[in-house]
């Protein structure tokens, strides 16, 4: 029974890459891709800590109680970067958390949320990422200690936290389906404002209510109908410009969200808030 409980723990948290005929029959659209690269938040996470425009260099820290996960070199680069990855390889890591040689990623990595992306709008994002220049800068390596630098335990990670199925349920509008998809896919938006259990994985009952901020300064904000009062517009024009409704303006990395919200349209940023409207009050602990 032991050995039996071995091979099917070996085979359930086993990388799960995606077929090479992910893409088959596509037609990838860069200019289209450079949307979802906005969207998504890439470069907010993989450029080099303190460059406003650049290459996708990798090296910014990211602390958690697991450790300190540093951003990869996602640059077109063939040695540090991924410039040698095929489409299909690059689409897996996005979706499915695994790399190349086909190992686990950290989850610090959002795949889990990009997961629920449209494999139209991967495909695009990647044909966007080859545009963009090259960089030689070397990946940094994650500092994890043990148990948790034993990659194979992040398949049970997965078994246990990865899903693609939608937080905010029901009948909604078009624009409430909009809204969703950039908040709980693209947008990754529960990464930073949803809490998290023992073991990493997000606590959807308090889907974006606030968070302790990993660095240790502050708490990420309860964006939910139960502590952020303001309107849809209010939200819309904060997603676009930075400030808020009493004229303060947004920092630290949500300063990094609004750069990439000001690219989407219009109509993006107020399905955004709109999703925001509509999702579980959940209000502030007293």
């Amino acid at each position: 029974m032991v050995v039996v409980g071995i091979v099917a723990g070996v085979a359930l948290t086993r990388p799960q890459p995606l077929p090479d005929d992910a893409l088959a029959g596509m037609t990838a659209d860069p200019e289209r891709g450079a949307v979802i690269f906005a969207a998504a938040g890439c470069a907010a996470c993989h450029r080099a800590p303190g460059v406003d425009d650049g290459p996708l260099a990798g090296g910014r820290p990211f602390a958690s109680d697991f450790g300190t996960f540093y951003a990869p070199n996602i640059s077109p680069d063939p040695v540090q970067g991924i410039g040698r990855w095929t489409d299909v390889q690059l689409a897996s890591a996005i979706q499915r958390g695994v790399s190349p040689d086909g190992g686990h990623y950290y989850p610090a990595f959002p795949y889990t949320a990009y997961a629920k992306a449209s494999r139209q709008d991967i495909a695009d994002l990647i044909a966007h990422l080859r545009t963009l220049p090259p960089d030689a800068t070397p990946n940094q390596p994650h500092q994890v200690g043990f148990p948790f630098n034993i990659r194979r335990s992040v398949g049970a990670w997965k078994l246990l936290f990865a899903n693609d199925d939608w937080v905010l349920g029901g009948d909604l509008t078009a624009e409430q389906e909009r809204g969703r998809y950039l908040v709980e896919a693209l947008g990754h938006c529960a990464e930073c404002h949803t809490p998290r259990g023992a073991l990493g994985g997000l606590d959807r009952g308090n889907w974006l209510a606030g968070a302790p901020n990993p660095s240790g300064d502050g708490r990420i904000p309860n964006i939910t109908p139960g502590a952020l009062n303001w309107s849809i517009q209010d939200i819309a024009i904060y997603l676009e410009s930075g400030f808020t409704p009493d004229f303060d303006t947004a920092g630290g990395t949500m300063a990094d969200v609004v750069l990439n919200t000001a690219q989407l349209s219009d109509a993006d940023r107020t399905a955004i808030a709109t999703y925001l409207k509509a999702v579980p009050a959940v209000p502030n602990p007293q």
